[in-house]
């Protein structure tokens, strides 16, 4: 089952690449038009794969002292490479976190997305991730997928796409036995701004169901709310809630957090 899913995954990616080799390959001019109209010029076939670079890093927090000592940091960073065909994006993050002294997150979350003809209304796409996690007992969990995404309505001032994938995902408990299972990755993500662009909301929604036990679910929703300062600097506060229905003993299945911070670098 594992290795016809991997199969099947990695299927999907070539066919995505080679679709994204065949569109990338844009003519441009090798040399000056000359005087002659009816002359046919030479031209040369060059590949370009990625054109814009966005990046921002994030900063978030929140601390208290007294009678509950809390220190939680979140750091962040949304970086995108784009092209006429291929779009990479990466947006890993740290946590950690102390309780009265003692520690309770030192969670890490790296993930990438590789998105095929992303400027069309329905587009391709293969992602991976890996994540640790303290808080809820985790030493490794692996993810890889891959499936389609829908633009669903889009203007100068508000984008919002859903994606659903296929992904195949192991993770390694401290206590109980490794999980392996299959999953629907469900995505609704929106990014919205107001007053010309003065406040800016953003959301991203994970639904995953076990395809052989829908009670086996895992979702993960991350709004954001910022108000830009100048081009490069944002504050910001957020706000995440996890649920998974298989935890280690001990644990609960739902963890909300809220924080507050800033965030700098080019990307609106």
């Amino acid at each position: 089952m594992n290795k016809c899913f991997f199969s099947t995954c990695l299927f999907f990616t070539l066919f995505l690449l080679i679709i994204a080799t065949a569109k990338a390959q844009i003519i441009t001019p090798d040399t000056i038009i000359r005087s002659n109209i009816n002359s046919a010029l030479p031209t040369e076939r060059k590949t370009v794969w990625f054109d814009s670079l966005s990046y921002r890093f994030i900063g978030d927090g929140n601390f208290t002292w007294g009678n509950i000592n809390r220190t939680l940091v979140v750091l962040r960073t949304e970086l995108t490479v784009s092209g006429p065909v291929l779009t990479l994006s990466t947006n890993p993050r740290f946590t950690y976190g102390k309780q009265n002294f003692l520690l309770a997150e030192r969670d890490t979350y790296v993930d990438l997305f590789l998105d095929v003809l992303k400027d069309h209304r329905l587009y391709g796409f293969s992602l991976a991730t890996i994540e640790t996690s303290n808080l809820r007992g985790i030493k490794l969990r692996k993810l890889a997928g891959a499936g389609i995404g829908l633009r669903l309505y889009q203007t100068p001032q508000h984008i919002l796409t859903l994606t659903s994938a296929l992904i195949h995902e192991a993770t390694d408990f401290r206590e109980r036995p490794t999980l392996t299972t299959q999953r629907n990755s469900t995505r609704l993500k929106g990014k919205h701004s107001f007053l010309q662009d003065k406040i800016r909301f953003t959301h991203i929604t994970f639904v995953q169901p076990a395809l052989t036990d829908f009670s086996n679910v895992r979702w993960n929703t991350i709004v954001s709310l910022e108000l830009p300062l100048t081009r490069w600097v944002t504050i910001r506060s957020s706000y995440e809630n996890n649920f998974e229905s298989i935890v280690e003993a001990g644990r609960k299945r739902n963890d909300s957090r809220l924080t507050f911070g800033f965030a700098f670098g080019n990307r609106p």
